[in-house]
Order: structure tokens, then sequence, then C-alpha cells
């Protein structure tokens, strides 16, 4: 499902899971368990990437519409372990975002501390209202701490996604490198912050992310049941299943 290889103190961890890097639930539980296996370990600092021109495609779609209901309440409990287990991650954390991320793969790549694109490889968006579906708390949260406030909504609402340019004119990317150079500039940079002190940078991640906390403790499981019961609501899977025919199968 992904490789881990080490650079130093650094540890690179490459998405390989089929062609998209879709999120499943097995996936999501692999790569959340990876991570808290991190925090434990000598690592310093951790570069997310995938294969190819994909860095996630998101949801897998297709599960979700073969698994039906009881497959989706599996799966969001899944999903929400993949985002903590990043975007809580103490240790410095960059996307090295080699292709499109869409959807889930998107919020994915914006849990990281730094992401960096791989200029002309693709799109970055959440495509949700698309598909018909409402995000998660935390996934919603993730969004709000990490993209410039006057382009939430036009993010969350539109269903749009941008290229590398537009991407980074609206603050979807921190900044963006050539193909071919991605993975040293990733690196370096992870490098540059596995020097700061990991309890001093532990602590301000920590701080920085108190809001999204406490937003959580005071509505996330209200709002998670809510948007658990929309995503599998009839309409919501016939509209999982138009998009899959739709736009999925002829791919």
């Amino acid at each position: 499902m992904f490789e881990t290889a080490a650079h130093g103190p650094i540890t690179v961890l490459t998405m390989r899971h089929g062609k998209a890097n879709a999120l499943d639930i097995d996936f999501c539980e692999a790569l959340a368990a990876r991570f808290t296996e991190l925090r434990a370990s000598d690592t310093r600092a951790v570069v997310l990437t995938g294969q190819g021109r994909m860095f996630s495609a998101g949801v897998d779609l297709k599960r979700l519409s073969e698994g039906g209901a009881d497959y989706i309440r599996a799966f969001l409990p899944a999903l929400h372990k993949l985002y903590d287990a990043v975007f809580f991650h103490p240790k410095p954390v960059i996307a090295a975002i080699n292709g499109h991320a869409i959807a889930g793969g998107a919020i994915l790549a914006t849990c990281a501390d730094r992401r960096i694109m791989a200029e002309r490889s693709g799109r970055i968006g959440v495509t949700e209202m698309l598909v018909g579906l409402p995000f998660p708390t935390l996934a919603f949260e993730i969004l709000r701490f990490a993209v410039p406030p006057r382009y939430l909504p036009e993010f969350t609402l539109s269903g749009a996604s941008y290229d590398t340019d537009e991407a980074t004119e609206r603050g979807w990317i921190d900044e963006t490198t050539e193909p071919e150079e991605l993975m040293d500039d990733a690196i370096a940079v992870a490098q540059e912050m596995a020097e700061l002190s990991p309890s001093a940078f532990a602590q301000t991640k920590e701080q920085l992310r108190a809001a999204v906390c406490e937003r959580l403790a005071t509505s996330g499981a209200a709002t998670d049941r809510t948007v658990t019961d929309l995503w599998c609501a009839p309409e919501a899977l016939d509209g999982i299943r138009a998009y899959v025919a739709r736009v999925l199968e002829k791919r």
C-alpha cells in the first residue's frame, strides 16, 4: 500500500495503492498506523507522496457504491483516523504532491505542514459537492485551518479543482517545483524543519491546531452523526453511483 524510505532523519512514505491511491478502509487504517508508529521512532520529519501522476484521487467511490450504507458507516471512522494521524502528527509533515490530489486526497495533502506540488502535474481541489456529499467534521476543519478564509466558500461549495498556478494563487499549495525536482525539494524542506527543536515544534504545532480540537470537542460528534446519515441516505448513494458511472467508469 505504501513504500517507506529513509533519507537520514527523514522518512519518505510513497503511497502505492492501486492506480489512484484511492482511500478505502484498509488503506486509511494502514497509513494511519504508519504515522502512529513514526511518532515513537527516531524520524525527525515525514515526506508523503504518491506514484506517477497521482497523489490521491480521494475516497474510493466504487467501494462506497458497492458497499452501501454498511460500508460507509465503517469507512468514515477510518477516514477520520487517517486525517487525525496526519494532521495532528507532532513532527514536520511535507506533502510532495506529484499529481492529482482530489477530494479526500486534497484534504490528505492539506493535513501536511507544507505542501509542494510539481508544476503541470495535475489538479487539486475538493469535489465533494459534485458527488453530493457533505464534509466530515475533521475534513472540513482541516480545510478551514489550512486554506485562506476568503477562498474557503469557493473551495467547499463549488467542487472546483485547480491547476498548479491557480492552486498557488489561491493558497491550496505553498510552492511549486519542476516535477524532476519535487522529491529533492521536499526532502530539503523536511531536513530544514527537522533541524528545529522537536519539542518546541510539537508544542507550537499543537497550539496552532488548538481551535480545531476545540471545535471537534464542541460539535464534532453531533456533526459527524448528521454527515454519516447524509452519506448513507438513498439519494446520496444514488448520487455516488451516478458519479461513478458518469465520471469514473468512463476513465
